[in-house]
């Protein structure tokens, strides 16, 4: 049953609507809407220029209307007389094909027409940083073993407790948070739900980890590698597909040999091989930004272990290759880093999924080694992109991948990732006065 916002608003006490879109880059975008003007919104949608935002459109363009999905709707726990609602994005009574929102809406309506629902959880890694970036919020958070360190994730207590309680209190099912591997670190998980749900609730949690954040005069980042020698940020995907009726996990199953060896049936075998061929293409997804490649090509950290894969492998219940099984039935996706766009990284997850089940894809090898001590010797797997430039070019060259994700996606996004890597590659840095300046 659909929900009606004017109801909703008058019942809940709601004053203000932010009808939110995310765009190309991962930018959440929204209109402030009073109560009063809601239910026209939920007709016909809020008006935005989309030349102003990060997508591949120009000021030429006709105004571009996202129309929220009252699905989605988040009473704001910490400004009650506000909530959130995800719109999508229309333009002359059509979707925007490159909406990242759009995209995985396609994408799940295409893995329903295989009688596929796929289903995914995130862990969504952070850091509390000083207002203005430079530094961890916490001088005393010095630890080299700072993973799990009592003193340190109760000296943030307030922030912490205070997002878990929201989480708690809007039904997401936390049920673990935690000071993570770098100083100044956290981490907090919930239970997995359908993928489009997902993506909201991750799209809402960065909204709300940042705003609670700022509340308590800190500044939160899910920047990849926001402090050099330090473990960055990852945003490891947890992934199974079920039938239609989300029942029976057709993931799970004993498809013989290495695949079965580790639960997964035949089919969850192709979807994994789907990954694993991709996977130096979708890491332009899952791994957006220049920043992202410090993250995942990282010498040894502070901590002993970067926790990010830089080859193509997978392997049972072992956290040093790029995939992991960690029990029957779904897999752990450890490539994804705290940038990823929340509906993008979902959409590629399927997209990939999708092209391994229709080709049969293999998955290869399963290695069992440890790959941060014996990751030399294995030379039959590749390597994941060295920069976001690579990255982009290899995507680029994945036209099943790139015809998945649509065609007009791709070529926005490609586009403006060029742009991104042009402009990156023209500044000026320190580091080449540094090294060149006397040459």
């Amino acid at each position: 049953m659909t929900i009606d916002l004017a109801e909703f608003a008058a019942e809940k006490g709601i004053k203000y609507f932010m009808i939110s879109f995310t765009d190309l880059f991962g930018g959440q975008r929204a209109k402030l809407v009073p109560a009063q003007a809601i239910a026209d919104m939920q007709a016909d949608g809020a008006g935005f220029a989309g030349f102003a935002t990060w997508l591949d459109m120009t000021p030429a363009h006709p105004d571009m209307l996202a129309v929220p999905d009252p699905a989605s709707v988040i009473q704001l726990p910490w400004k009650p007389e506000v909530a959130w609602v995800a719109g999508n994005c229309v333009m002359e009574g059509e979707d925007v094909a490159q909406a990242p929102r759009n995209v995985l809406r396609k994408l799940i309506d295409e893995a329903a027409e295989h009688g596929l629902r796929v289903k995914t959880g995130i862990e969504a890694e952070y850091f509390l940083l000083t207002p203005d970036g430079s530094a961890i919020s916490d001088e005393y958070d010095t630890a080299e073993k700072p993973c799990y360190d009592q003193q340190a994730v109760m000296r943030r207590y307030d922030v912490v407790r205070e997002i878990c309680d929201y989480m708690l209190e809007l039904g997401w099912g936390p049920y673990q948070n935690d000071h993570e591997d770098a100083n100044g670190q956290f981490e907090m998980n919930w239970e997995f739900d359908d993928a489009l749900s997902t993506a909201d609730k991750h799209s809402f949690f960065k909204f709300m980890t940042k705003s609670v954040a700022e509340k308590h005069g800190f500044r939160a980042t899910f920047m990849p590698k926001p402090i050099e020698g330090l473990t960055g940020n990852g945003c490891h995907a947890h992934i199974s597909v079920w039938d239609l009726a989300g029942e029976t996990n057709v993931f799970a199953g004993d498809a013989g040999g290495q695949i079965g060896e580790v639960g997964l049936s035949e089919q969850g075998g192709y979807f994994l091989g789907g990954i694993m061929k991709h996977a130096s293409a979708l890491a332009a997804i899952t791994n957006p930004t220049v920043n992202s490649y410090k993250r995942i090509n990282a010498p040894r950290t502070m901590s002993g272990a970067t926790w990010a894969p830089n080859t193509v492998t997978w392997t049972g219940n072992n956290r040093t290759h790029m995939v992991r099984v960690p029990g029957p039935g779904r897999f752990e996706l450890r490539l994804p880093d705290g940038a990823a766009n929340p509906y993008l990284l979902q959409a590629v997850i399927i997209a990939a999924g999708l092209s391994g089940i229709k080709s049969k894809a293999d998955p290869g090898k399963r290695y069992d080694i440890n790959m941060y001590a014996e990751g030399h010797t294995v030379t039959d797997a590749p390597k994941l992109p060295l920069n976001m430039l690579d990255a982009i070019r290899e995507f680029d060259a994945d036209s099943a991948l790139k015809s998945a994700m649509g065609d007009e996606f791709s070529a926005s996004y490609i586009k403006m990732k060029m742009q991104e890597w042009s402009s990156f590659v023209s500044h000026f840095s320190q580091w080449e006065k540094d090294n060149t300046l006397d040459i």
